[in-house]
């Protein structure tokens, strides 16, 4: 079994292209021209608001976590994105902060609670073994 130690930059780049995943989604869903570089132009608020959850909860020490990790990047990604988008005039309404709530949920939350489930029956064999 691995470290947290050797897992903080899988599980910070997973939420790098998960975010950014769900801004070309949005893109694309929008037909806002220019998927990949739109996509950076719409996922740098809530990258930044990440990374500034991943100092907060220090998500290095445990970063497959649910809780605090999980749930505090991903609030702090939805949190921190908004107030930069309308810091910079971009975009804020309701329907899109409960979208963006609800996917970045499930994407950020989602690969954690897989992983948890994955080493949980890893565990449960080498007892076995």
């Amino acid at each position: 079994m691995s470290s947290p130690s050797r897992l903080w930059i899988p599980a910070a780049i997973a939420d790098l292209l998960l975010i950014l995943v769900f801004a070309a989604i949005g893109r694309d869903a929008h037909a806002r021209g220019d998927i990949i570089a739109g996509a950076f132009a719409t996922a740098w608020p809530f990258l930044a608001g990440a990374a500034i959850a991943w100092g907060l909860t220090r998500a290095w020490r445990a970063p497959l976590a649910v809780w605090p990790s999980g749930v505090g990047i991903w609030i702090g990604a939805v949190a921190v994105g908004m107030l930069l988008r309308a810091a910079t005039a971009q975009t804020v309404v309701v329907p899109f902060v409960l979208v963006a709530l609800v996917s970045l949920g499930v994407f950020l939350l989602g690969y954690r609670l897989i992983a948890a489930l994955l080493l949980r029956a890893s565990r449960k064999r080498q007892r076995r073994a």
